[in-house]
């Protein structure tokens, strides 16, 4: 991550760094990310001109991954996008997205976009939060063999392409072809903010990103949470 920062300070455009193999690494609110060598681990330096947007870049991910695990893949697997930032193949994770601000001092000069993709092996179902999506991987679900230098061929100019029509175009086609390729779009899902926990029907995505659940006390709109669907 300094080595990240330090070269977005110096450099001033997009930069991916890549580990064969991570020993202290986190998710979501600093939960423990299980990383065994052979999988993908990347992390994306990107200056942004508009920091109001930066969130935004978990939604460009997501279609650039989406995108990558299409052309490994083709098209005999099932994707979809979880909100707020995963990836499903064949119904369990397979991809996981993490965002974190790029700082200077007193200014916002970037985001670290990191990814982690299951290519070879998937954690065991006891090394992954309760009621979490099960873990897959890419060799486990379709057979195919891709190293991280290859998964990368295909993900950079994926994430590239899409994030152009961010900058050029806004957030209104990225979020429609992001509720494109959503799982569980319509259905019924759980939200577990920090002192809260919403149940209800998953009607689509707004304007800035955020959840919108129908719930029997009406419509809730939600910034953050951890996503659960029901069985």
């Amino acid at each position: 991550m300094d080595a990240a920062r330090d070269a977005g300070t110096a450099y001033g455009y997009p930069m991916w760094f890549t580990a064969a193999q991570q020993t202290s690494a986190h998710g979501r609110r600093g939960r423990p990310w299980v990383a065994p060598e052979g999988n993908f681990y990347g992390t994306l330096s990107l200056p942004v001109a508009d920091v109001t947007t930066a969130a935004l870049r978990s939604f460009v991910a997501s279609l650039a991954l989406y995108d990558a695990l299409r052309a490994v893949m083709g098209d005999a697997v099932s994707l979809g996008l979880k909100w707020p930032n995963d990836v499903l193949l064949n119904g369990g994770k397979v991809a996981g997205i993490l965002l974190e601000t790029l700082r200077a001092p007193q200014m916002i000069w970037g985001v670290s976009i990191g990814i982690g993709v299951n290519l070879i092996v998937a954690p065991r179902m006891d090394q992954v939060e309760v009621g979490a999506s099960y873990p897959v991987s890419i060799k486990g679900e379709s057979g195919v063999d891709v190293t991280p230098d290859v998964f990368l061929s295909h993900l950079a100019p994926a994430f590239a392409r899409w994030d152009a029509q961010l900058v050029t175009y806004g957030f209104a086609p990225i979020r429609t072809a992001w509720l494109a390729r959503a799982a569980r779009l319509g259905e019924t899902l759980t939200a577990r903010l920090v002192h809260e926990t919403i149940t209800g029907r998953f009607d689509t995505v707004d304007e800035n990103g955020y959840l919108i659940l129908s719930t029997a006390n009406g419509p809730r709109t939600i910034a953050a949470a951890d996503v659960f669907f029901e069985s």
